[in-house]
């Protein structure tokens, strides 16, 4: 049975792959997917998100470990449609995380998109390369580990 890959995969879709909810479902919209290759997703930030009452009081700024959550989220998405079978049946944990640097503050208005890109799996390890751009600025990068469980 072939997976069919949408263009556009919207928060309802993501939902059926990752168990995280409000406010904890950090990725809103898939935008491109090359399935085992890579992933673009985004995350519109706004200051309703109940973290920015106290991060920080009169200079809200996104957690860095949130935008580093988003794109392992995103990269989730990637797994399930490399992996399919795995749909329903395995959940995806985040393994590890090398390499992060936070390169631009991230505000409320700002739209993240989360580049990821398979580098190698083997097993039920898979490593993927994430940056997080607004607009085209780099705000972040990481190297991230995955593993089906």
């Amino acid at each position: 049975m072939e997976t069919v890959v949408p263009q556009n995969i919207d928060i309802v879709e993501i939902m059926r792959f990752l168990p995280h909810r409000y406010p904890f479902l950090l990725v809103d919209r898939i935008v491109s997917i090359d399935p085992g290759r890579e992933v673009v997703g985004l995350k519109n930030v706004t200051i309703n998100e109940p973290f920015f009452q106290g991060h920080f009081p009169g200079r809200p700024v996104y957690p860095g470990v949130l935008i580093l959550e988003g794109m392992a989220q995103t990269g989730g998405v990637l797994a399930y449609y490399a992996y399919p079978e795995a749909i329903g049946k395995k959940l995806i944990y985040f393994a590890g995380i090398d390499k992060a640097r936070f390169r631009r503050l991230v505000t409320p208005g700002d739209q993240l998109r989360m580049k990821l890109e398979m580098v190698k799996h083997k097993r039920s390890i898979m490593i993927m390369h994430g940056q997080t751009f607004v607009d085209d600025q780099l705000v972040a990068e990481a190297e991230l580990k995955a593993s089906f469980s």
